[in-house]
């Protein structure tokens, strides 16, 4: 159950730092979407970074690692936002 919270801990955290490094009008915002995006994130780097050989099988990412995942999720979404895959929802 710990380990629940601390992925919740760090995937806030991390979506919280990535959304003040990529500030715009189309982050997701939100408790629950910022939590999701650093989780998200979270996940990308664990399985880029276990890929690379960076992480053993039972090794996640941290705080660093996370951010810069949940920076290349923000960056993806504007991009979809952008070209009008998915709509802005702040925007109607």
């Amino acid at each position: 159950m710990s380990g629940i919270l601390w992925v919740i801990i760090v995937g806030f955290v991390a979506g919280i730092i990535a959304r003040l490094l990529s500030p715009g009008p189309n982050n997701p915002s939100g408790f629950i979407l910022t939590t999701v995006l650093g989780i998200v994130g979270a996940f990308l780097a664990t399985f880029i970074g276990q890929a690379i050989g960076h992480y053993g099988p039972d090794q996640g990412a941290g705080f660093i690692t996370a951010t810069i995942g949940a920076l290349v999720v923000l960056f993806i979404w504007n991009r979809l936002v952008a070209s009008g895959t998915i709509s802005d929802v702040g925007r109607r």
